[in-house]
């Protein structure tokens, strides 16, 4: 276990480098590794622990002899645990003990060398930009992954300009997103025409970080939540008729 305490990262690039190393060796020995990491933590065996190392290698052995450790250790027999319950859950409860573990150890560093607040803070928001362990054992960090994916066309549809929307064709004729000023002249004559956009229903002015939809018949604008249409279900509409001119379609030749 000489190789875990080669070196004191004493910045907060190097925590989070030391981290990152640790965290790799971790999953690793979770995943790709996962049937030695099994072998070798057989429940015949004293207490075992599960070491991550800055050289993104990890190692199964016994915890540290020395009272109080010069890091702190982490979870002390995971061995036995491991034909008491589903190998999945045995996993995740190793990975979740792990996550903990890491975070102790960086903090460890941040307070022996007199990280300020705004230095634990940075350091926090950098760990906390990467998926935990447990999420990635788990397969949470994909699906959390394919969300904000979808999340993020969800908004990327949302600030779309009128020409891109048009750009779908036959598609859908639909108008949603962003409300489109009209254009200057080159004199600046209509600056007043051109205020804010305001909302059919409410009256409220236009949020870049609203959805929008356009009727189709009378072209005014409206909040998506206003007329109770969501962005998902924008995509299905042809032909958006809003609540006015809806309710008059039947006076409509």
């Amino acid at each position: 276990m000489e190789g875990c305490q080669q070196y004191n990262p004493r910045t907060v690039e190097e925590v989070f480098r030391d981290f990152k190393g640790r965290r790799a060796a971790l999953i690793k020995a979770l995943t790709t590794d996962v049937e030695e990491f099994y072998q070798q933590c057989d429940p015949e065996k004293e207490n075992l622990c599960l070491y991550g190392f800055p050289s993104e290698q990890w190692e199964v052995n016994l915890p540290a002899e020395e009272v109080p450790p010069e890091l702190p250790e982490p979870a002390l027999g995971i061995n036995f645990a491991r034909d008491g319950m589903q190998e999945k859950d045995w996993l995740s409860l190793v990975a979740v003990h792990s996550d903990a573990w890491l975070l102790s150890v960086a903090f460890y560093f941040g307070a022996r060398f007199g990280f300020d607040r705004a230095d634990r803070r940075r350091l926090f928001n950098m760990m906390n930009d990467l998926p935990t362990i447990f999420e990635v054992v788990s397969g949470t960090a994909k699906k959390q992954s394919k969300e904000k994916s979808s999340v993020s066309n969800h908004s990327s549809t949302k600030s779309k300009s009128n020409s891109k929307v048009a750009q779908r064709g036959s598609e859908s004729q639909v108008k949603y997103s962003r409300p489109q000023p009209k254009d200057e002249d080159e004199d600046g004559l209509e600056d007043d025409e051109q205020g804010e956009t305001l909302c059919g229903a409410c009256g409220e002015n236009y949020a870049s970080d609203e959805f929008w939809i356009c009727c189709d018949i009378c072209e005014i604008w409206f909040h998506g939540k206003c007329v109770k249409i969501t962005p998902a279900r924008a995509e299905h509409i042809k032909q958006y008729k809003c609540p006015s001119c809806s309710s008059n379609k039947r006076a409509r030749p």
